[in-house]
């Protein structure tokens, strides 16, 4: 082994003379590339191999190429490029092939060598690295389309990039996100030549070298792949994706007609088409004959005409397409809408008409859903609608009555609206929901009673929460109980708060530095109640969390009637229970500590 490390050093002898000479690096730091290069070289060559040791060596390789490149720009000397540069790369590339043979599966390897060739212009290797690599990974999708968007993009080869496609097509025959880039490639193609053409007419030449068919030019090519697609992958989403591929290739209209006369023949049952085609109507321009406005006034009332020639293919599809989706889609359109920003207050006022029509319409036939609901009441609030929005509220809470968003947005609409009835529609949300569902309930009913009501009330209030909601949930409670009780009560309440919790368990870590804070700011800061929360913070989390075990010391270092003989054992009961990465942790930060940092 030692003979081959001998010879890959000797070998690098030539570029580091090199460097020296032309002044980048000086003798004392080609010493230590040498250095380092024999012990990545070392690990490397071991009979055990690890896949880090490459890496790492490669990312040595990777800061040395840098280096060179800001030096050189530095001093201004662009020669001998041959001599240092690529041999440096060639032998990246060595590397990076010996770990790819070794670990196939590591498509992210892969990827950075792809990445790698790019970046240091060996653009000759790359379709060999990605056939080695799409051999392995032919079930991989998204490495078909990178291999052919090169061979397209860079190598301007819409052959192999043609092959490629067909040969991931077999791998994948119903993959949609191949047919697209497929799509897409063979309409970028058609473009390039159809400029080539024009560039031949402009310029008078013999056309006898451009000899290809006019279907070719128009996108016949794309068309063979659009009609094979549709046929294996239904859905109008898919035939949707296709056609705004299309429409970004001015010379294919008459491809886009045809996909989209089909979307409506094949797919009259499918929302997103009906979506699809109304929208439309919002990029038809003005007929030809028409007088293009030009006012701010007349182009608001041409975008009005436009959403309203959408809203009547919209009405023509909720009937003919009378469901919940159908309307999610119209109702979609109409807030999009809405939410536009306008000068024009006669188009606002049709837009916010339009959008409430269409709420109520879709409530009288029962084809909203909860999400829509919400919608609905965040709109009205929005407008001070406050009688009309708890309406919506409670139709939403009788046909959702499990649900507690719905109950939230209720409840948030009568305390907005001050009804004096808001703490018997709470027990009312709290006898159709489970328990653990109320905990955004409770946290709403305590934030509405610290306003509204005594503090007796609003302590009874966190109570009842803290014995309702139990586990995981509960720990966001007990955080929001102790904050109310020191905002309301003072330091003495909420000890009296986290006296009564603690052991009420699960908690969180911020329970008990919360407490530690509150403590901190009382004068006097007594370092007896900072030991106590301190002790009972570490029986929860002293095996986890080293920052716990650091404060700690800290503070019997800092505080005025700290004990610092102590900190010798709080370290060693740390390093009895803390694990694994928490122990390698707090052992550095404590001696980063030590040193002064």
């Amino acid at each position: 082994m030692a003979e081959i490390i001998q010879e890959r050093i000797e070998d690098r002898i030539p570029e580091l003379e090199q460097l020296e000479r032309i002044g980048l690096f000086s003798r004392a730091e080609i010493k230590a590339i040498i250095k380092k290069a024999s012990d990545l070289e070392y690990k490397i060559q071991r009979r055990t191999l690890i896949k880090e040791d490459f890496i790492n060596y490669v990312q040595y390789e990777i800061n040395l190429l840098e280096l060179i490149q800001r030096r050189r720009a530095r001093i201004k000397y662009s020669f001998k490029k041959d001599e240092i540069e690529y041999s440096i790369v060639h032998r990246v590339q060595g590397i990076f092939g010996r770990a790819s043979a070794k670990w196939k599966d590591d498509v992210q390897l892969w990827l950075s060598y792809i990445v790698f060739c790019k970046k240091w212009g060996t653009k000759a290797q790359l379709s060999k690295i990605f056939s080695a690599m799409l051999a392995i990974h032919s079930n991989k999708p998204a490495l078909w389309i990178m291999a052919a968007k090169w061979e397209m993009e860079d190598r301007l080869s819409s052959e192999s990039a043609r092959q490629l496609f067909l040969r991931a097509l077999r791998f994948h025959p119903e993959c949609p996100k191949l047919y697209q880039e497929y799509f897409r490639m063979e309409l970028m193609h058609a473009e390039k030549l159809r400029k080539e053409k024009e560039e031949f007419e402009k310029a008078a030449m013999e056309m006898g070298s451009f000899d290809h068919p006019e279907e070719i030019l128009e996108g016949e090519l794309a068309r063979i792949i659009y009609k094979n697609s549709v046929s294996k992958i239904k859905g109008a989403e898919f035939h949707v994706s296709l056609l705004s591929i299309a429409q970004l290739f001015d010379f294919a209209k008459d491809l886009q007609k045809e996909i989209y006369d089909d979307l409506q023949a094949l797919h009259t049952d499918d929302p997103l088409t009906w979506d699809y085609v109304a929208r439309r109507e919002l990029e038809i321009e003005s007929q030809p004959g028409e007088e293009q406005p030009v006012s701010k006034q007349a182009k608001a009332v041409e975008v009005g005409r436009r959403e309203e020639r959408c809203c009547a293919v919209y009405e023509e599809a909720v009937k003919t397409l009378p469901t919940e989706a159908m309307w999610k889609c119209y109702i979609n359109f109409c807030l999009e809408r809405f939410s536009k920003k306008t000068s024009s207050v006669p188009l606002r006022g049709q837009r916010l008409e339009r959008t409430m029509l269409a709420f109520r319409k879709a409530r009288e036939l029962k084809l909203l859903s909860e999400a829509q609901y919400k919608q609905w009441v965040d709109l009205l609030l929005r407008q001070d609608l406050f009688k009309e929005a708890l309406q919506v509220a409670e139709a939403g809470t009788d046909l959702f009555k499990d649900s507690a968003t719905m109950w939230q947005m209720k409840l948030q609409v009568l305390i907005g609206s001050k009804s004096p009835d808001v703490a018997m529609h709470f027990e009312e949300a709290f006898a159709h929901l489970k328990p653990q569902a109320c905990l955004p309930l409770w946290i709403s009913w305590a934030e509405w009673s610290e306003s509204a009501k005594s503090q007796e009330d609003t302590d009874a209030i966190f109570k009842r929460a803290i014995s309702a909601v139990t586990g995981a949930s509960s720990i966001t409670l007990k955080e929001k109980y102790l904050d109310w009780a020191y905002r309301s009560g003072g330091y003495k309440k909420a000890r009296t708060v986290f006296k009564s919790l603690q052991e009420s368990r699960p908690f969180s870590v911020d329970f008990f530095r919360k407490m530690i804070q509150f403590e901190k700011e009382q004068d006097p800061c007594r370092m007896a109640n900072l030991r106590e929360y301190y002790e009972r913070a570490l029986r929860e989390f002293g095996s986890t969390d080293s920052d716990l075990w650091m404060d700690y010391i800290k503070e019997e270092l800092s505080h005025p009637f700290g004990r610092p003989e102590n900190c010798g054992q709080i370290y060693w009961r740390a390093m009895k229970m803390l694990q694994g990465q928490s122990a390698e942790l707090f052992v550095a930060k404590h001696a980063m500590h030590q040193a002064g940092h």
